[in-house]
């Protein structure tokens, strides 16, 4: 028998909360929006490793669910429309097929000596999947609605590489002099070592790049920016609110290194004190960045708009919402189809690991060449950059090194030396004969001061190697063509970059004689190698 006061228990979620969570249909939407990252996975597993291993970079991993709160925050303010277009699929396929394709071939922008970008960039690929999930079930209101949250996913790489060049780096040598200045004001003598104040020879403060306060200028600057659109700030407050922000991170920076400072000096006196140099740091920067965020929020409470929200719009019946859900579903399972396969595939067939204490496997003879040695190209604590050997010919003529990579996002030569500010002296395609068929290399051409060097590189897929650039020493693009008929399928075999590289320390010679030279050697190199019999190891891993 039921109780009498069964009707009048309340009920689990209030009118007001109910208001608030999105519909079925918009939790499917989201759910099919995180599960579809899949379909890009080379682009989410390229922006997880810049946000884990770059502390400077590590914010952008917030940019995506705050786009999303954003999204669904002005989704609710058009009462849950799904008035989609096609249009939306569109871009979703484009997108797809163009990360798959960059999986397959390099296509790269150079601008020496400081920028390259690989096309297309993974900004650009996490903007265009947003836009077109939002206009496919949203639909156009939506997307209008939604443009600040999709362009915020351009920030999810947050600084580029040209603002390291040009900002980061001349902080770091800013930061390290106010900190020695405030010292020598306070009367304490130090020992200038690059960007070290050492106190005694044993004890001092290393102002390392993190210490320049880019990533607390940064993360300011992204809470004044959002802040700014949920508060509806004019374009005027919201932009002097972001420049003041940043700023404003940058002066506690200064605090925090002069407070650190004056922590080191009372720690000459107290030994105790001294093994703890890191966690002291850590805490005053906390503490400042604390007192910065809540001086922040309090100017944003002041300058907030006292204009009314818009009111919730009413929404129109939903029409083909199955249709585009199935649709764009099934879409998204062909896309990850590879990527899924390949993962499941290694974990049955487990690759050569990418560690750098396992060497590379390469013949010990290419003909009148003998292997003289083997080693890695890695960064301290990251997997293997390259798999390199060092192959001397008979006629003890120059050594030429060959290096294959695991990776498709290895460097071109001319995209390392122009990120590292070198510029080629000469650069073009080059096609030499091999034992298996013609291949074409990107070539260029370095004087190094203590050596001349010249670099040559391709991309091997199932059907070939090759690659090109548009002859050019300081803009152009590198690129290779991909293997369309393996684009989407099933094939755990992957493009792999390779790269030779021939020197000499004559630097008297001329540099068009010492070109010639080197070229010469990697013809010969050449010659005597079958490059997908030398690349088999590495095709599965």
């Amino acid at each position: 028998m039921s109780s009498p006061h069964a009707a009048e228990l309340p009920p689990l979620v209030s009118d007001e909360v109910r208001e608030l969570l999105p519909p079925w249909r918009v939790l499917l939407v989201a759910g099919l929006s995180l599960l579809g990252i899949f379909a890009i996975l080379p682009t989410i597993n390229g922006l997880w490793a810049l946000w884990t291993t770059d502390a400077l970079k590590s914010i952008g991993m917030m940019i995506p669910p705050v786009s999303l709160w954003l999204v669904l925050r002005a989704w609710r303010r058009l009462d849950w429309e799904m008035d989609g277009t096609w249009w939306g699929l569109a871009i979703l396929v484009v997108t797809v097929v163009v990360v798959h394709l960059r999986e397959k071939a390099v296509l790269a922008f150079v601008l020496s000596p400081q920028w390259t970008l690989f096309l297309p960039p993974d900004s650009a690929v996490i903007v265009a999947y947003g836009a077109g999930l939002v206009l496919l079930f949203g639909g156009k209101r939506l997307l209008r609605a939604s443009i600040f949250p999709i362009c915020l996913l351009w920030f999810v790489n947050p600084i580029p590489h040209v603002f390291n060049v040009f900002v980061d780096l001349p902080l770091q040598h800013i930061s390290a002099h106010v900190a020695r200045a405030f010292a020598h004001a306070l009367g304490q003598p130090l020992t200038p070592d690059q960007m070290r104040l050492m106190f005694t020879p044993d004890f001092g403060m290393f102002i390392a790049p993190g210490c320049n306060g880019i990533r607390g200028a940064v993360t300011m600057g992204f809470i004044a920016l959002i802040a700014g659109y949920v508060y509806r700030f004019s374009l005027k407050t919201h932009t002097l609110i972001v420049v003041a922000a940043v700023l404003l991170g940058y002066v506690f920076n200064f605090v925090r290194l002069c407070v650190l400072v004056l922590w080191y000096l009372v720690a000459l006196h107290i030994p105790s004190w001294q093994a703890h140099g890191e966690g002291a740091d850590y805490a005053i920067g906390s503490c400042l960045f604390c007192i910065a965020t809540a001086l922040l929020f309090l100017t944003i409470g002041r300058l907030r708009s006292t204009k009314p929200e818009p009111p919730i719009q009413t929404a129109p019946p939903v029409t083909g919402f199955p249709l585009r859900f199935a649709t764009v579903t099934m879409f998204l399972l062909l896309g990850s189809a590879t990527y899924l396969y390949a993962i499941v595939h290694s974990r049955i067939s487990p690759p050569m690991a990418i560690d750098n204490t396992v060497l590379g496997t390469f013949p010990q003879k290419l003909g009148p060449y003998t292997l003289s040695r083997t080693w890695n190209e890695y960064s301290p604590g990251q997997p293997v950059f390259f798999y390199w050997a060092d192959y001397a010919p008979a006629d003890d003529s120059a050594h030429v090194a060959i290096g294959v990579s695991p990776f498709m996002e290895a460097h071109d030569s001319l995209i390392c030396h122009s990120a590292r500010g070198e510029d080629p002296l000469w650069v073009n395609t080059v096609t030499e004969p091999t034992l298996d068929v013609p291949t074409s290399f990107s070539a260029s051409f370095f004087n190094g001061g203590s050596t001349q060097y010249l670099e040559a590189t391709t991309v091997c897929n199932g059907t070939g190697c090759g690659e090109y650039n548009t002859n050019s020493t300081h803009f152009g693009f590198v690129y290779s063509h991909p293997d369309t008929k393996g684009l989407l399928s099933l094939s755990p075999q992957r493009s792999i970059p390779v790269l030779l590289k021939v020197e000499t320390t004559d630097t008297q010679l001329p540099p068009e004689v010492a070109r010639q030279q080197l070229l010469g050697s990697i013809q010969s190199f050449l010659g005597n190698i079958n490059l997908p019999a030398v690349l088999g190891p590495y095709r599965k891993m």
